[in-house]
């Protein structure tokens, strides 16, 4: 968990590029260009996670970061093994995040609430979930929920990071039990991921920072400015 070396030159391109990539996948969704997703996806957590690796950040964000780019990659050929064994990287990206978290309390009521809504959740898709599929999604969700709950003890940033990744897949597992999709499915999956990568990102570091929730995605530069 100690923090890696800092390369404050490389902190605004990294974000830079990470935003840049991130409206470029954005638009080739709502484009219908799968040409530009395949070409953004894969870039977007290796971006995050050196911005993060930049800002001096702890190795284990890193690591949650590059196991969603290993889950994100191994999720688009579309093939069962694969997604299985991309939500198995997700999965130890959700470990890393809760080792991240530690001991910090989080809310008792918001975690009651997220309790109610994973219970009522899965009794729903469970009937609409390929066999297979139902034990490990429900594994998998009891983790995520867990995270996202748990995010909410290093603040709000976070917070809302653990809710939107939460948010992202749950719009992936209604399209697993096949489920009516909202219109521009793809993209509002891919917009609640990566704002919820970034989010989390932003919260470990100004956690551990001690930046207050409003400036815990920035980073000071030399001057004391901040991107």
């Amino acid at each position: 968990m100690s923090p890696g070396p800092r390369a404050p030159r490389l902190v605004r391109p990294l974000l830079v590029a990470f935003l840049a990539v991130t409206a470029v996948d954005l638009a080739g969704l709502l484009a219908g260009s799968h040409t530009a997703h395949l070409v953004a996806k894969p870039l977007l957590m290796p971006l995050l996670a050196a911005y993060a690796a930049a800002r001096g950040g702890p190795r284990l964000l890193v690591a949650a970061l590059l196991c969603g780019w290993g889950g994100d990659v191994l999720l688009m050929p579309g093939a069962d093994a694969a997604f299985l064994a991309g939500m198995g990287l997700f999965a130890a990206g959700h470990v890393c995040y809760l080792r991240l978290f530690g001991r910090a309390r989080a809310s008792l009521p918001a975690g009651l609430g997220y309790a109610v809504a994973l219970a009522v959740f899965v009794v729903l898709l469970w009937p609409d979930l390929p066999g297979g599929m139902r034990v490990p999604l429900t594994c998998y969700s009891l983790l995520l929920t867990t995270m996202a709950w748990r995010a909410g003890a290093l603040g709000r940033w976070a917070g809302a990071g653990g809710a939107l990744f939460l948010l992202s897949d749950a719009l992936i597992a209604t399209g697993i039990a096949a489920w009516p999709r909202l219109p521009a499915h793809d993209f509002w999956v891919m917009l609640t991921y990566a704002a919820a990568q970034y989010l989390l990102t932003a919260g470990v570091l100004g956690s551990r920072d001690g930046a207050s929730p409003a400036a815990a995605g920035a980073d000071r530069a030399g001057g004391g400015v901040r991107v």
